[in-house]
């Protein structure tokens, strides 16, 4: 692989501007995972899909850290993690094991993010899940679903079954023992679901440590409430938060737009 501080060149002037936007936004959504601390060094992933008839998208260089990546170190592959450019990078195929099930399942899946936060695996491997103990999990439960554990994710068997268990409009999912997934029709979309999950696991770790017999759930009125005031889904929040984030990498982590 090549030594990450000779990145490649911009690809701004040689790819279309739908690939270039991509880039920009999946890159930013790698360098946010790393400014709030829930990276796993080189392991997980963010995909992206390339706007066009093709399914083409765009993944991280194997080996790069989530503070390094710009939007010109991104590496374009097909839907079976064949690479389709020029590049000194390369990637690993298993990491888009995942990623691949729900981008050919859901046409509305044009990003996709997968965590290893200490907080999501803590929830993940807790046999009730997310419980309703903040307005952060009651605005993230309905779009939830959960997928058990089955071992690191080689076995391309699995894809049908996690699919099956996402479903057609969840956009949020609990991997069991293993961590957290969110999809968006939009960068910013994506980031908004799961900052809101992982901010719920966290709140849910906390509430919990001061024992399970102690916690307050909200009322099922409540509860209900919320559910309805959230019919139209996080999207709209995140569309208005996400220059905000932009703003905040630029200020952070500068240079993921090169």
């Amino acid at each position: 692989m090549a030594d990450g501080s000779t990145l490649p060149s911009s690809l701004k002037d040689k790819v279309s501007a739908e690939e270039w936007k991509a880039r920009v936004d999946l890159a930013a959504l790698y360098r946010l995972v790393a400014l709030h601390g829930w990276d796993d060094m080189i392991f997980t992933h963010i995909s992206a899909r390339i706007p066009g008839p093709e399914h083409h998208f765009l993944i991280n260089p194997y080996g790069m850290f989530f503070d390094e990546i710009t939007a010109s170190s991104l590496v374009k592959i097909d839907l079976d993690g064949k690479v389709l450019q020029e590049t000194p990078f390369y990637i690993n195929p298993a990491g888009f094991t995942i990623h691949s099930a729900v981008h050919a399942a859901r046409e509305d899946a044009l990003f996709v993010m997968h965590l290893h936060s200490d907080q999501g695996v803590a929830v993940s491997a807790q046999k009730e899940g997310v419980l309703p103990l903040s307005q952060h999990a009651l605005i993230v439960l309905p779009q939830l679903a959960y997928h058990d554990y089955e071992g690191i994710a080689l076995n391309l068997d699995e894809r049908e079954r996690l699919v099956a268990d996402l479903g057609p409009t969840k956009r949020l999912m609990m991997l069991r023992n293993h961590g957290t997934l969110a999809v968006g029709s939009t960068a910013a979309e994506c980031w908004i679901g799961m900052f809101y999950l992982e901010r719920a696991c966290q709140q849910q770790v906390m509430a919990l440590s001061g024992g399970r017999e102690n916690v307050l759930f909200a009322p099922e009125a409540a509860q209900a409430e919320v559910r309805s005031q959230m019919g139209n889904g996080l999207g709209p929040i995140g569309n208005l938060a996400w220059p905000g984030c932009l703003r905040q990498l630029d200020r952070g982590s500068p240079g993921y737009d090169a």
